[in-house]
């Protein structure tokens, strides 16, 4: 097939159209001009480039322009002081535009990658696709509102598939670095009974599920949870991390109310300015908010049949950090 991967300078759509080029596929990478410079590498294995934005619909036609199969993965993810606008104009407008764009040039269909943070806390884990939808911030409402512009398109005769993927992680992440960095380093903060679940998925898997979205005649009009095949509470994911960078993990719990508001504080006077908080609630939110799926659909309806368990991934990730000089 000849597809088209928005997002592709990116870790997870990266990951994809590499994995897509490997399949055999013809890869076409959406990237912005002032990007181009970071798709040399995805240029020297074959994939072709298309220069467009998102926020200019008249660049997004001849991207996709003869494409079997749009995986729109591009998205603005949390950053300090980022305006909500800015969420909208790629998240909401963004999706849009290439759905448009897609209709016109007759794309067979689009993958839309969504998150499963779109759900919120879950109340009674493990959570499936029909669980309430409960998004806690400007990323996660625009990601969802997203969504809802993407199954309009197939509606309206575009097939359309949404994933929402749970936790990527992978050597090549960036997002998890504090984490695995801070308890190798012995600082990492417990905060609270550490009781609440988290769902990892490794970033091979999730490039599988994606995949599996875009070629599964079946998966038209779904929408599908990628996750891991396990997921842990917080307190066993620090210790398994511990583990494997072979240190004790936290003894030390701190209270969970005063380092909230303790955030609240610091995101008063930091986001205005535009400066990333030392410390915000969404971070403590990791602590104290739950976050675990049931991909039984995903195997029931594409065959995804996720094969790195968290131990492995673990391990794969902190290598990866150790060969970058990051850990």
């Amino acid at each position: 097939m000849h597809v088209l991967v928005t997002g592709a300078t990116g870790f997870t759509g990266g990951q994809l159209a590499r994995a897509l080029r490997q399949r055999g596929h013809r890869v076409r990478a959406l990237v912005r001009p002032r990007s181009l410079t970071k798709a040399k590498p995805l240029e020297s294995l074959g994939i072709d480039i298309a220069p467009g934005d998102l926020t200019e619909p008249a660049s997004l036609l001849p991207a996709a322009s003869g494409i079997d199969v749009v995986y729109h993965v591009a998205a603005t993810y949390r950053e300090a002081g980022q305006p909500p606008s800015v969420y909208r104009e790629i998240n909401v407008d963004g999706t849009r535009h290439i759905l448009e764009a897609a209709r016109a040039a007759r794309v067979r269909r689009v993958v839309h990658c969504s998150t499963a943070g779109v759900h919120g806390h879950i109340e009674r884990p493990p959570a499936n696709e029909d669980a309430p939808l409960a998004p806690g911030d400007q990323y996660q409402r625009t990601k969802l509102e997203g969504e809802q512009i993407a199954r309009s398109y197939g509606r309206d005769g575009l097939e359309v598939a949404i994933a929402r993927p749970v936790g990527i992680y992978g050597p090549d992440d960036t997002r998890f670095v504090k984490l695995f960095r801070g308890i190798a380093r012995g600082h990492f903060p417990m905060i609270g009974s550490g009781t609440a679940f988290y769902h990892l998925t490794y970033i091979d898997d999730v490039v599988e599920g994606l995949r599996l979205c875009g070629e599964t005649p079946a998966a038209a009009g779904g929408t599908y949870l990628i996750a891991g095949p396990q997921y842990t509470t917080i307190v066993d994911l620090v210790a398994a991390i511990a583990r494997a960078v072979n240190v004790d993990p936290p003894r030390f719990h701190w209270p969970v109310w005063p380092i909230w508001i303790a955030g609240a504080i610091c995101e008063a006077f930091c986001v205005p300015l535009r400066i990333e908080p030392p410390l915000y609630r969404r971070r403590v939110d990791f602590y104290r908010k739950s976050r675990a799926f049931d991909i039984s659909r995903a195997r029931k309806e594409l065959g995804f049949d996720p094969r790195v368990d968290l131990e492995t991934g673990i391990r794969r990730t902190i290598d990866g950090y150790r060969e970058r000089g990051i850990l």
